[in-house]
């Protein structure tokens, strides 16, 4: 019984109408019942009338189950899937600025290499990392070069998708 009150990261994908306010009623969904949302990506899918949200929240079963059911009450709502329950892939990009003086420069680049991540600019005294991955490697990553100093950073929430059935 205690499992099911813990609370897990869910990704949710919504599919709604690709007009004005529509992305204002999903977020004021999460607000009005103090609901947060971790991450969330909006952008206009194939069809030019239709917009696929990504969002990533938090909560136990029951808080879950109830924003699920609120976001299909919405007007504008095509369709909602918890992708934290099917087989999916998940992505997330982070641009991060970190320190790189002289002594520290070949160790943040060793964990850009180890982790993959692309440098795309560079200072005297910094680097600017593109990390691309899920959400813990993105945390792996972040803690790693926590301790040379990260000057500024940016991200840009997780898109996510089902993968396809295999036949």
């Amino acid at each position: 019984m205690e499992a099911t009150k813990k609370n897990r990261r869910h990704t949710i994908s919504v599919w709604v109408d690709n007009q004005p306010g529509v992305l204002s009623r999903v977020t004021g969904l999460f607000s009005g019942r103090g609901f947060n949302i971790e991450s969330l990506c909006v952008a206009e899918t194939m069809d030019p009338n239709t917009s696929r949200i990504t969002l990533v929240t938090s909560g136990d079963e029951q808080i879950i189950e109830q924003i699920i059911k609120q976001l299909r009450k919405l007007i504008n709502t095509q369709k909602v899937v918890d992708l934290s329950e099917l087989d999916h892939v998940e992505r997330e990009m982070a641009m991060v600025r970190v320190k790189a003086e002289d002594k520290s420069r070949a160790e943040v680049l060793r964990i850009a290499d180890i982790f993959r991540c692309r440098v795309v600019d560079v200072s005297p005294t910094t680097y600017t990392l593109e990390i691309t991955g899920n959400h813990e490697k993105i945390q792996a990553v972040l803690s790693l070069l926590k301790s040379h100093g990260i000057l500024d950073i940016v991200r840009s929430g997780t898109l996510a998708i089902q993968r396809a059935k295999k036949e």
